[in-house]
């Protein structure tokens, strides 16, 4: 069975407090070059509100980091961190 480099799969909604125009590009690049891991994805948009969300996608070993980052720059909620290598073993993730 091949290890898992980085294990959690981590996936966060984020209502961004300041967006931007750039907010995706920015949080994408913010954390390709702090966290190590892979697999991220980011997609923002803004509702008819006025409201930016972030649908956070991120394999990492280390989540809280991410969860911890994303605070800091809003609400975060809908929050699932599952253990890809569990799964992989046929245990509950």
């Amino acid at each position: 069975m091949d290890e898992i480099e980085f294990r959690y799969d981590t996936q966060l909604l984020l209502d961004v407090a300041e967006p931007t125009a750039d907010t995706e590009d920015e949080l994408d690049k913010y954390i390709r070059s702090h966290f190590e891991g892979d697999s991220l994805l980011v997609i923002a948009d803004e509702d008819e509100n006025g409201v930016t969300t972030a649908k956070l996608h991120f394999h990492t070993n280390e989540p809280w980091k991410i969860l911890e980052y994303c605070r800091t720059l809003g609400e975060i909620y809908d929050i699932v961190v599952e253990d890809m290598d569990r799964q992989s073993r046929g245990l509950k993730g």
